[in-house]
């Protein structure tokens, strides 16, 4: 199945995205998790990717394995086929016990035609270099995957955003706020630095002014992590593009009824 039988990212709404997959009910950034957001009728499914020693994008979120995997030390201290060997769901619990660490190229083809992905490049893995660097091999992928009309690929290290629109310039970018490399910049002007297409920051970051300039700007600005009921219908009535949220299933009902209302 080709991603050509998902609706553009473009012509979307509101995206309900699941953060790190359905994490609230599976191990996050795993195919558990990502099959469940699925099935749980989620738009976007968002992850997050570093590189292995061997330089492989690999979909997890620590820079240290300790936490969310039976492995110890860093991410980028071990070669892609031992890091499939290791564990990362049974620290979840002992039903996920066995469940592994995917690799993006993994998540991307069995994501195409069926689900739209926020690839969140982390700051561990961006280097000083662009050929050969982790914005390179993300896009070699997304292109390969055919996934180009599907995905958002957001980092908070803005080099990285920066780089994608060089590298390929058609695929979509979400800036990550990060409050101290914006120098006091705001959205509209971080945007506009970075050719970036969305803007993206925690509920508590978002005020009434910075609303104000992604609107008369034209931009569009998707707010995490929300997992109370109250909260998703605040930010959707405000006007978020997208809601990221490790309750996809509860988001999808709230977001549901608020479109089915004001159809």
């Amino acid at each position: 199945m080709s991603s050509s039988t998902l609706e553009p990212l473009i012509d979307k709404n509101f995206l309900v995205i699941a953060h790190r997959g359905a994490s609230k009910y599976a191990p996050e950034n795993t195919m558990a998790a990502f099959k469940l957001a699925h099935k749980m009728k989620a738009d976007m499914i968002e992850l997050d990717v570093q590189l292995s020693k061997d330089g492989m994008p690999v979909v997890f979120h620590d820079a240290k394995l300790d936490r969310h995997s039976n492995g110890k030390g860093l991410v980028s201290s071990f070669l892609i086929d031992e890091l499939h060997q290791l564990d990362a769901g049974n620290w979840f619990s002992i039903e996920h016990k066995g469940e592994k660490i995917p690799s993006l190229e993994q998540v991307l083809k069995w994501a195409s035609g069926k689900i739209m992905v926020n690839i969140e490049i982390k700051k561990e893995s961006v280097g000083d270099l662009v050929e050969g660097g982790v914005e390179e091999k993300v896009i070699e992928l997304v292109q390969k995957t055919g996934m180009e009309k599907n995905v958002i690929i957001s980092s908070f290290d803005y080099r990285a955003i920066e780089r994608i629109k060089t590298i390929e310039p058609k695929v979509l970018t979400g800036l990550l706020y990060h409050k101290k490399s914006s120098s006091k910049r705001g959205p509209e002007k971080l945007l506009r630095d970075y050719r970036a297409d969305y803007f993206h920051c925690s509920r508590s970051e978002m005020n009434k002014k910075w609303r104000a300039q992604l609107n008369e700007f034209g931009k569009r600005y998707l707010i995490y992590t929300v997992n109370k009921k109250k909260q998703m219908e605040k930010w959707i009535e405000m006007g978020a593009y997208g809601i990221f949220s490790d309750k996809p299933d509860l988001l999808r009902e709230v977001a549901d009824q608020y479109l089915s209302k004001s159809a």
